[in-house]
């Protein structure tokens, strides 16, 4: 049950071939022990493919997280959840409060290194037409990564008319040094009740990429702290490594 301090129990969103243990073995505890309930689900799964999940169509995957969230406010008695993601999982909730009906039951979206208007992976995927059914082989194999190219339909449905939805806070929390969703200022949003972070700014030698910021990074984890409770905020620097 969600304590007084923090009522509204958050769900953690794996990314792409992550799932709702290995992905959050930092960051769960850590929200835990500072009086958080916390939840997390496994969604995108393909048959076959054990422990790497993220990698079903994203719309798909939203519809599973909406049954989860409503799962999840079922079980705590809770009006409201908050939400926390991982690259993929930054990105795909923002359909389930656009299209599904999540804004609703959803206060913030905090998304950490999040694929938000897709990404090139450094250049790669402007090779894709350059090799013939290389793009509608991704698709099919793995429609998760075809949704996050950038300028994908997915994407271009989700973006159309705005990144936000009205009543969801967004936080968004980038590092520079991100090698798989690039270019990395592609992750802010835009849009009221959006906060963009780069983790430089905060503690600028903190040298973590794309897998490290969602995994390991305590300085992340305190500012996704902050994210979800703004009121009780305190400063994010080198030094929150060590809180």
């Amino acid at each position: 049950k969600p304590s007084a301090a923090h009522p509204r129990p958050v769900v953690l969103v794996h990314g792409t071939l992550g799932n709702s243990v290995d992905n959050w073995l930092g960051l769960a505890p850590y929200l835990k022990v500072r009086g958080y309930c916390v939840f997390s689900l496994d969604y995108g799964q393909l048959e076959g493919v054990p422990f790497f999940h993220g990698l079903g169509p994203a719309e798909k995957s939203a519809g599973q997280l909406r049954v989860f969230v409503d799962t999840v406010l079922a079980a705590t008695g809770a009006a409201e959840t908050d939400l926390v993601g991982h690259s993929q999982g930054g990105m795909m909730p923002r359909y389930y409060l656009k299209f599904l009906g999540g804004a609703a039951k959803v206060n913030a979206l905090v998304g950490i290194a999040p694929s938000n208007h897709g990404t090139d992976l450094n250049g790669f995927t402007e090779l894709l037409p350059y090799f013939p059914g290389a793009a509608d082989l991704l698709s099919k194999n793995t429609p998760a990564l075809a949704d996050q190219v950038t300028g994908s339909a997915f994407l271009t449905k989700l973006n159309t008319g705005g990144d936000t939805v009205p009543g969801v806070k967004y936080t968004v929390i980038a590092t520079k040094y991100d090698e798989v969703v690039t270019p990395w200022r592609s992750q802010y949003l835009s849009g009221p009740d959006v906060r963009n972070v780069l983790l430089q700014d905060l503690c600028s030698v903190d040298l973590s990429e794309h897998v490290a910021v969602g995994l390991l990074d305590r300085v992340v984890f305190h500012e996704v702290a902050n994210a979800l409770d703004p009121g009780r905020a305190t400063p994010t620097t080198c030094l929150s490594a060590f809180e």
